[in-house]
């Protein structure tokens, strides 16, 4: 079992993110989801961009390092959607007590001196507007130096957000195979952590 905190995407907390947390649970983990959004989401790109804009980068970070500070202690996976990911990659790298990262659809920008010897793992579209190749070979060489163990998952021929069924990116077939892989992730962690 693994301890999981689980950050939405741009859009907000959506029934897709709900959805996905009870998938997590139904597979015997434990799953906490922040809504950083506070009530708001959006159906669509321009509209959640909007509302992104209004909170700011930084006012997301700072809610959710006090969503995670309560469990971080626990030895936390960090997990998230596309922007959610990139909070995940984020707060996670920060948190010495973490136990990895699952990052769907997203990533983020590490900083030099960051030290990151945890199991990643990056599900992502192939190709993808957001997650560009140079882009992540860049990213996957900047982890390996920092420490981390990490596998990425392309799903050629997807949209950004092909996990999520109520938008037009969703691609059930990736979708299935992404959580088929990323359940056996977790639960791998899930035996170090009881070890």
């Amino acid at each position: 079992m693994a301890e999981i905190l689980l950050f939405h995407s741009v859009y907000g907390l959506r029934p897709a993110v709900r959805g996905a947390a009870e998938r997590l649970r139904g597979a015997g983990h434990v799953v906490h989801v922040p809504d950083l959004y506070e009530g708001r989401t959006a159906d669509t790109m321009a509209d959640a961009k909007v509302i992104f804009e209004e909170i700011g980068r930084d006012a997301l970070l700072e809610r959710a390092v006090r969503a995670a500070a309560p469990h971080s202690g626990t030895g936390l996976v960090y997990a998230g959607f596309s922007l959610g990911a990139a909070i995940a990659q984020t707060v996670g790298l920060a948190d010495e007590n973490a136990r990895g990262l699952l990052l769907v659809h997203g990533t983020s920008d590490l900083a030099e001196d960051v030290e990151a010897d945890l199991p990643v793992q990056l599900h992502v579209a192939d190709p993808d507007l957001y997650e560009t190749a140079d882009w992540l070979n860049s990213w996957y060489l900047d982890m390996r130096r920092a420490g981390a163990d990490v596998e990425i998952f392309r799903y050629q021929g997807a949209g950004h957000l092909f996990t999520d069924p109520d938008l037009p990116d969703y691609d059930e077939h990736y979708a299935e195979q992404a959580w088929a892989i990323a359940l056996d992730f977790l639960a791998e962690v899930g035996q170090a952590r009881s070890a």
